[in-house]
């Protein structure tokens, strides 16, 4: 039986919210009655992304922007308050990905990857904080697998996402006693993503990342947004500086990737 959250009246802003996993986020949000905003940087995705997630005369807000810039990450969220009151909900989500071995990997290209999905995740985080609810806020990162697993071909992810996790336990601890709760969900495998098309891009390729999942299936984005939903809920209220993996028991069992084939 699936659980029904309530999340009216809840203002939720999810940060990469206009494709993949975190769209399935917002969109779980937003059928569970949430007034939403989501934020990436292509202006065409977060139209599209707002008249996606408007449900029943609720429009959703959407804004384009960099996570790596911190002052347009302030201005989008005092906006958002400004118009609806305190965030209820935060998710961090804003990520990026491409396989590169180390050897080959330019300075900028780790400094590119350690810049969306760590400091966007501060930039997010600390702009957010002033202006989250008191006690009751819910923030969650999305965090990844390389974060607790090395993967070959992987290391500015590996390095990024590490410090995501990091980040989520070091404010979990300063933000409780305001009672903010802080967790991350770790996706596996996640079906019909770019960072999986990315990574698995044959079919063959694919069936080999299947094949290694326990549960013998890759996820759905909104396998995902049900637990951001739970970790939103009062059912949750005790829940925080958790790391969640949401992958079918694939970094249970080692979630390894191959690398790509070299020359």
């Amino acid at each position: 039986m699936r659980v029904s959250y309530d999340m009216t009246n809840k203002n939720v802003f999810v940060f990469g919210g206009t494709s993949g996993i975190n769209l399935g986020i917002a969109e779980g949000f937003a059928n569970a009655g949430a007034r939403l905003a989501v934020a990436s940087r292509n202006p065409d995705k977060v139209e599209a992304a707002k008249f996606h997630v408007s449900r029943d005369g609720r429009p959703a807000h959407g804004y384009a922007l960099d996570v790596r810039e911190a002052k347009l990450v302030a201005e989008a969220i005092e906006h958002f308050v400004n118009a609806h009151g305190p965030i209820d909900v935060l998710v961090s989500g804003a990520a990026g990905n491409f396989p590169a071995a180390a050897a080959q990997l330019s300075p900028n290209g780790f400094k590119s990857v350690v810049d969306i999905d760590l400091l966007g995740t501060f930039n997010v985080m600390r702009a957010a904080h002033a202006h989250l609810t008191k006690p009751g806020a819910c923030v969650i990162n999305i965090s990844a697998p390389q974060a607790v697993i090395p993967m070959a071909w992987q290391v500015h992810v590996c390095a990024a996402k590490a410090g995501v996790d990091m980040l989520t336990k070091t404010l979990a601890i300063e933000w409780g006693p305001e009672g903010i709760r802080v967790n991350s969900i770790i996706p596996g495998p996640i079906d019909g993503t770019e960072g999986m098309a990315r990574l698995a891009p044959t079919p063959q390729a694919r069936q080999m990342v299947v094949n290694s999942v326990p549960m013998r299936r890759m996820g759905t984005p909104d396998d995902i947004a049900q637990v951001c939903l739970f970790l939103a809920s009062d059912s949750a209220r005790y829940v925080s500086g958790a790391i969640i993996p949401v992958d079918g028991g694939w970094v249970a069992s080692g979630a390894r990737l191959e690398a790509p084939a070299t020359k």
